[in-house]
């Protein structure tokens, strides 16, 4: 699944931490197109510019918060500079590639210059906004040279990593600070010439330790290798739960968020957290992800009360609970429907083993498809599309997807042009409630146009969105199989 589909279903999950965005400009909020967007950047040295729609009710919600924050951070000691680009205007569209906005809205934070790049993870009012930006503007890690330092810094319910160290100076002390300025916007960082000031680990300490702090499973662990890129592999791996809850418990969401945005496979059991059977579950689904750990697949264990948008978005339904599901790096999909404990590891080495066969989430096949655009599911998408032996332009497509609204009466208008050749099919997909074979299309956002030939080519059509351009690219690449009659509308 890609990184819109990704933060699509987060926002699903848990709304509350995705309505955030602005759309109308202030005083004290930058705007920013594709023609000053580099030269702005460039002179700061440390700005915030958030990717937004006008359309987007996310970012409609936010205006007056992110406004709000701009002006009161206009007064900082140095001013710290809100920004914002309307990623959805088609003279943006090179700026939303280059910095990979598969989504709205997405805020990024651009240091010295646009050297650095970070997202912006903060809350979304505006007092939580500032009190963020402060903090990110600030040193990327505090020293820790009393109790209350520490205290203050490691609360009950969040990630903290801290450098122990002889002293502040050093090729450890250098790369762990650099870690510190990487991933300063998802966790907090202290350092500490004395590890008997944190509440957790060994309190005597002989050689440069980094010590990251957590509220699950062992609570504290401890690393000793100090390349940059071996700290973040640390961080990653001993951050995560062995096994994520999701549930209405708010603390629990930033694991949910970060349980998506892992690399890995997903393995995700959703049961009933009021069942006779939720010790049994919670035992071993934790023992089997102990199993597997750092083997390249991640495991939640959601309640079905807080699940429901996960039901949606994977087009799951209740009356297969409990059930385990895993999605792959790929985009596939493995279901076992109404599983009970024991069942679980049997059928996790069976998918490990490759002997299982993928889930699809498809749509209903229409009972009549009498439109231009003839309309494709995924449970239709072989037959009309690679087994039809006709040229095929297919747009995969969200209802919601404003872009896709303006080219529907294009497409329409190229359908009835091709309406007498019996060799040329115009058709669409809804990305949003049927699953994408991401192994031949490569669909980051909406509305994306592939063209399969009749004899089995296919092409991502990136040219103009009109009529004449559309029905140019199909002529091209088109596969006759017999003469065809003339195209009905003369270009």
């Amino acid at each position: 699944m890609d990184s819109r589909s990704w933060a699509s279903l987060f926002c699903m999950l848990v709304p509350f931490l995705c309505n955030a965005s602005l759309v109308s400009a202030g005083e004290q909020v930058l705007t920013l197109d594709h023609s000053n967007f580099t030269d702005t950047v460039s002179k700061h040295k440390f700005i915030v510019v958030e990717f937004y729609a006008p359309w987007c009710s996310h970012c409609i919600k936010l205006s007056p918060e992110y406004e709000k924050a701009a002006s009161i951070l206009s007064s900082h000691d140095p001013p710290v500079i809100l920004a914002k680009v309307d990623a959805s205007h088609e003279a943006n569209e090179e700026l939303a590639r280059e910095f990979e906005i598969t989504g709205l809205p997405t805020i990024k934070i651009f240091r010295n210059g646009g050297k650095y790049i970070q997202e912006y993870r903060g809350p979304r009012e505006s007092d939580g906004i500032v009190a963020y930006l402060e903090k990110q503007v600030g040193p990327a890690s505090d020293e820790i040279k009393y109790m209350e330092d520490a205290a203050n810094l490691i609360g009950e319910n969040k990630i903290v990593i801290v450098g122990i160290f002889p002293e502040f100076s050093g090729e450890e002390f250098e790369n762990f600070t650099a870690l510190s300025e990487i991933l300063r916007s998802e966790y907090a960082f202290g350092h500490t010439l004395d590890a008997k000031l944190l509440p957790r680990g060994e309190s005597l300490v002989n050689r440069p330790t980094v010590r990251l702090l957590k509220p699950f499973d062992e609570l504290f662990v401890d690393f000793q290798e100090f390349d940059v890129d071996a700290l973040e592999k640390f961080v990653e791996e001993a951050s995560a739960p062995i096994v994520t809850l999701f549930n209405r418990d708010p603390s629990n969401h930033p694991f949910v968020f970060k349980f998506f945005n892992s690399p890995n496979a997903k393995a995700m059991l959703v049961v009933d957290f009021n069942s006779e059977q939720i010790d049994s579950f919670k035992s071993k689904f934790h023992d089997i992800a102990e199993h597997y750990k750092g083997k390249g697949i991640s495991f939640l264990m959601g309640d079905i009360e807080a699940s429901q948008g996960l039901f949606e978005f994977f087009g799951l339904k209740d009356d297969q609970l409990p059930l385990i599901f895993i999605q792959n790096s790929n985009g596939q999909k493995y279901l076992k429907p109404n599983v009970e404990p024991e069942h679980i590891g049997p059928w996790l080495k069976e998918y490990t083993d490759g002997d299982l066969k993928p889930f699809l989430k498809s749509g209903p096949i229409p009972d009549s498809n009498n439109e231009p655009v003839k309309m494709i599911v995924a449970d239709s998408l072989h037959d009309m599309v690679f087994s039809s032996g006709k040229n095929v332009l297919l747009e995969f497509y969200a209802p919601w997807c404003e872009q896709c609204k303006k080219l529907a009466p294009i497409l329409d208008e190229v359908a009835v042009s091709f309406e007498n050749d019996a060799d040329v099919l115009i058709a669409k997909l809804d990305g949003s409630a049927n699953d994408i074979p991401r192994d031949i299309f490569e669909v980051q956002g909406y509305p994306t146009l592939y063209f399969k030939s009749a004899s089995g080519n296919v092409l991502q059509y990136d040219g103009k969105r009109t009529k004449e351009d559309i029905i140019d690219f199909i002529q091209k690449h088109r596969y006759r199989t017999a003469e065809p009659d003339t195209v009905k509308d003369e270009l």
